[in-house]
């Protein structure tokens, strides 16, 4: 009879962690899917940026506020023009309105750096690829837990 106790308490043990654990996975998982606060501002859209912006030199990070500023870089294949990105991430959650890109051009004319325009839809294809990356990381983090 004692063994049989023993048996049934550790049995329901068992059953009792499996349920926390399975419990746990879906709280993560819902963690994963709409924000992650490690730092001050959205770890996807941090991440995401990081990795989108990895081919330029970087001037300044600030997870907590959320902004990154490239320094000027210029495209070996097109060596009289060069770019600075800043990235603000506004908000802890995964949204398309959390995120923002302004972008710097100049030419060089005569041996000086000139300012010239930056086509809106250059400034749309990096929040683009930004976001699809986001959302790429966002779903390998809730497919893992």
């Amino acid at each position: 009879m004692n063994r049989l106790l023993r048996f049934a308490i550790l049995g329901s043990l068992a059953v009792s962690a499996a349920a926390c654990s399975h419990h746990k996975k879906g709280v993560d998982a819902d963690l994963a899917a709409s924000k992650v606060t490690t730092i001050g501002v959205n770890a996807y859209l941090w991440r995401a940026t990081l990795d989108t912006l990895s081919f330029m030199p970087l001037l300044q990070t600030d997870s907590n506020g959320g902004v990154i500023v490239t320094d000027w870089y210029v495209n070996p294949n097109v060596p009289t023009e060069r770019m600075k990105v800043t990235v603000t991430v506004l908000d802890q959650d995964l949204r398309a309105d959390a995120l923002r890109v302004a972008a710097l051009r100049e030419v060089n004319r005569n041996g000086a750096w000139v300012s010239a325009p930056v086509q809106a839809a250059t400034v749309q294809k990096l929040e683009d690829i930004i976001l699809t990356r986001a959302r790429d990381l966002r779903r390998a983090a809730v497919a893992t837990n």
